[in-house]
């Protein structure tokens, strides 16, 4: 049972013996659940604890009896890595399946554990892509997995105990992928951070400062922009020529925890900033220019263009601004605003110094 008084903090709570007892770990921690009577923890800020200090985004395990008698001797299943975060985590009756994303590319393992100690082994993924368990059971060690990028629709594999993944349907294709082509680049921003970032680029494409390019991007509640299959983008846009740039902007989740921590509140600038160094590699590249970049973004990705055209209006040409967060002086008085502010601050309190400074109505 959880209580969450407010995004990524909480108080767990177990029931024994038809009580409640809270579940002694740091506020911002997630449990798992029991596996095997393993508890498991993923961490979203480092934690000392037992004499060890754990990172924050690590996947952490101990015998669940052990744990709440108070002993605090974790092993870790996964440790982060500058470009390597959690994904998620499933079950079947004798493995854990954990995704990771390694520079915003699914990878999934296959855990088991027997005698005290954990293995792991990796499961073969279609591609680079974006991959998620979907189907497990407790009751045998199969279970379902859906994968997709660009140029790939959404598909669901099924993967039989100790055997290959087997594609079994897949959703339709809706354009013509003959000559297009994904890339992966990144950019600097201002504080010398790489962002990476997808381009997806059309049949016949050419760098010549010339090409119509769509620029996407989100930056916000550590959710994270990944490779998938549009067929709006692709039959729309790519298909008649035009660029189609994702971009990893801090603020997300690509990279664990602190990638999102990274442009919140005070360190928000920090979004508009990787945004524009995106823009302005792909001009850098010769990919698009001014004349032919356009920018596009919802919700918090619509304060995301609002902000980002209001400081760098030479960059765009035109800005698609939907259902967007713009007067951020008055945000938290609307609809569910209130419970946005531990993401921006809270503009009734000295946190407006900084708020104004990029809130694109002000």
């Amino acid at each position: 049972i959880l209580k969450t008084p407010e995004f990524f903090k909480g108080t767990a709570f177990m029931v024994r013996d038809g009580e409640l007892v809270k579940v002694d770990i740091p506020e911002d921690a997630e449990v798992h659940g029991i596996f095997k009577e393993q508890m498991l923890v993923n961490l979203r800020t480092d934690w000392t604890v037992g004499g060890n200090t754990y990172p924050a985004d690590a996947l952490l395990a101990i015998g669940y009896e052990d744990f709440m008698a108070g002993g605090r001797d974790f092993q870790t299943l996964f440790t982060p890595e500058a470009r390597i975060s959690l994904g998620g985590v499933a079950t079947t009756r004798d493995h854990l399946l954990v995704s990771t994303m390694d520079n915003v590319r699914s990878k999934l393992y296959k855990h088991s554990f027997a005698d005290g100690s954990w293995s792991h082994e990796a499961v073969e993924l279609p591609g680079l892509g974006s991959a998620g368990v979907n189907g497990t059971s407790d009751l045998n060690n199969d279970f379902f997995f859906t994968y997709t990028d660009f140029t790939k629709p959404s598909s669901l594999y099924f993967v039989a105990d100790g055997q290959d993944a087997v594609k079994v349907k897949s959703t339709p294709e809706f354009f013509d992928t003959e000559g297009m082509k994904v890339d992966q680049y990144e950019a600097k921003s201002a504080d010398g951070t790489m962002i990476p970032y997808f381009i997806f680029t059309p049949k016949g494409y050419e760098a010549d400062g010339k090409n119509p390019t769509m620029l996407y991007g989100y930056g916000g509640f550590e959710v994270s922009m990944r490779p998938r299959y549009s067929a709006a983008t692709g039959t729309g846009w790519v298909a008649r020529g035009g660029v189609y740039v994702l971009a990893n902007i801090r603020g997300g989740g690509e990279f664990g925890p602190e990638w999102h921590k990274a442009a919140v509140q005070e360190k928000h600038q920090t979004n508009f900033d990787d945004f524009i160094a995106v823009a302005e590699d792909l001009i850098a590249r010769n990919v698009t220019s001014p004349e032919h970049l356009g920018i596009v973004g919802g919700s918090q990705g619509g304060l995301l263009v609002g902000g980002t055209f209001v400081q760098r209006p030479e960059l765009f040409e035109a800005v698609v601004c939907q259902v967007p967060l713009l007067d951020m002086k008055r945000y938290n008085k609307l609809l569910a605003g209130a419970s946005w502010m531990a993401e921006y601050g809270n503009p009734d309190t000295d946190d407006w110094e900084y708020m104004q400074k990029w809130s694109p109505y002000q």
